[in-house]
């Protein structure tokens, strides 16, 4: 019989019922996204799920003054945050996007929107920043101005809950 794979919060601190708690919260909506038919590739299960509609809440996130003040934005390589990382090139700021796993000892890609090999779209994926980016260390990150980082589930009060 297969194991089930490990949570991805299996080695976090915290109360043993608070992390069940979020683990919880995390398969609710998963079930939901899947039930909505709003799941898109990879999948909504053990990760930040794609969803239909990253696209409008980039636009969303587009249409903030922040967005408008921010020069360099960090995002996480993941697929619903690929239409945040395209914009941003698009409107010609400096993305900084982590290397899968972080396991690396350049973790990070800088994607600088005046010297791209590829569109700001192809550009945006990892398999673009691999050939559009430059690797760097954590000692040449420069200063970021916004940070939009995925999650699960979130309060009302926006509030990462994981």
């Amino acid at each position: 019989m297969p194991r089930p794979p490990k949570r991805h919060d299996h080695d976090a601190g915290g109360p043993a019922e608070l992390l069940a708690a979020k683990a919880a919260l995390r398969d609710e909506v998963w079930d939901a996204l899947i039930a909505a038919k709003a799941a898109r590739f990879p999948g909504a299960r053990h990760r930040i799920s794609n969803f239909i509609g990253a696209e409008a809440a980039a636009e969303r996130l587009r249409a903030l003054p922040e967005w408008a003040a921010a020069r360099t934005v960090k995002a996480n390589p993941d697929s619903a945050q690929l239409p945040v990382r395209q914009r941003a090139l698009q409107d010609g700021k400096t993305v900084f996007m982590a290397v899968p796993r972080l396991a690396e000892p350049e973790p990070f890609f800088l994607l600088d929107p005046a010297h791209l090999a590829d569109t700001p779209r192809r550009a945006a994926s990892i398999a673009g920043a691999t050939r559009s980016a430059r690797r760097v260390p954590v000692a040449e990150l420069t200063a970021v101005d916004l940070v939009v980082t995925g999650c699960v589930a979130a309060g009302a009060d926006g509030a990462r809950l994981g």
